[in-house]
Formats: structure tokens, C-alpha cells, sequence
């Protein structure tokens, strides 16, 4: 009633080794490309992998003055770590075969764009709360939209995307 069977467990237990696996395979041909990337150019930089939230995640970072350089990787918006993310996943495809979903970080940029997404959320969550109406937030990209989506959620409100690429939005509501 309700419990499967040991084999399944096993099964599912097994299953999720060999994703785990495929993930982290992800994150090294990822670390070799980009290794490959700061190396031309002349850039320095320590790769670090993990798998978070069901994708490999990859960060390269740096201290000091290497970190000042190594920030034009993801440029003063995140266009550039857009771009560099895209082309890292095409890599892995290469090598792999299949569609990576991995994220990329450079210099701490994609870490301190969520905690501000993160104020911003709250910040419309509390405006739709004392207002009780709709609030549109600027455009943003998927990774953006994601990490508002979530907070928005966290906080028992809901949220939709409206538009079209590049000006996507996302629309804060009250709970129905």
C-alpha cells in the first residue's frame, strides 16, 4: 500500500547515480572548454563544479586583480556570461551528445544578480500585497525570470511571464 517494491527503490536509487554521473561529466567537459577559453585568453581563474537544482553548475573565480579581469566574462549586464554560458553548452553537447542545461557563473556575477533579484521580488511581492493589484517588473532573461518566479512562489503570491524574447516579463499577482 503505497510502497514500491525494493527493486524499484533500487532502480530509482540507481537511476539518479547515473544522472548524477551524466551532470557531473557535464561539468568537467564544461571545466576543460573553459580552461581552454582562459588560457587564450590570458585570463586566470579556478573552476569549481557542482550540480545544483538537477543541472551541473560551474563557476570559474578568482581573488584580486584576476577577479577585476576576469569580470569582462560576464560583462557589465551578464550579456557576455549569457553568451559564454551558450557556447559552454554547445560544447558539452559536442562532446556528450545531449542538450546540457548547465549554469555558469563568472566572477560572482550570476550569484549577486539572484540576491538582487531576490530584494526585487520581495520588494513587488510587498507592493502587490499592499495594493492588491498586478505588478510588472522590468524585462529579464530566463535565468532571471527563474529566480523571481521562485521567490515570488516562496512567499504564497504567483507569477507569470508576459511578451516576447528579449523584453519577456514577469507579472507579480495575488494569490487566487
Amino acid at each position: 500500500m503505497g510502497h514500491e517494491p525494493a527493486e524499484a527503490q533500487g532502480a530509482d536509487a540507481g537511476e539518479r547515480r547515473s544522472r548524477l554521473a551524466r551532470l557531473e561529466e557535464e561539468g568537467e567537459v564544461a571545466a576543460d572548454y573553459l580552461e581552454e577559453l582562459l588560457d587564450i585568453a590570458d585570463l586566470d581563474g579556478d573552476i569549481d563544479i557542482d550540480v545544483e537544482d538537477g543541472r551541473a553548475a560551474v563557476s570559474v573565480v578568482a581573488e584580486g586583480s584576476d577577479a577585476v579581469a576576469l569580470r569582462r566574462l560576464a560583462g557589465s549586464r551578464g550579456e557576455v556570461l549569457e553568451a559564454l554560458q551558450d557556447l559552454t553548452r554547445l560544447a558539452v553537447q559536442a562532446r556528450t551528445g545531449e542538450r546540457s542545461r548547465l549554469m555558469l557563473d563568472v566572477a560572482g556575477h550570476r550569484a549577486r544578480r539572484r540576491e538582487e533579484l531576490q530584494r526585487l521580488a520581495a520588494e513587488a511581492v510587498q507592493q502587490v500585497q499592499r495594493e492588491g493589484a498586478p505588478v510588472a517588473l522590468d524585462p529579464m532573461n530566463p535565468f532571471e525570470r527563474k529566480v523571481v518566479h521562485d521567490a515570488v512562489a516562496a512567499a504564497g503570491l504567483v507569477s507569470d511571464s508576459e511578451g516576447e524574447e528579449p523584453h519577456r516579463r514577469v507579472v507579480v499577482s495575488p494569490a487566487a
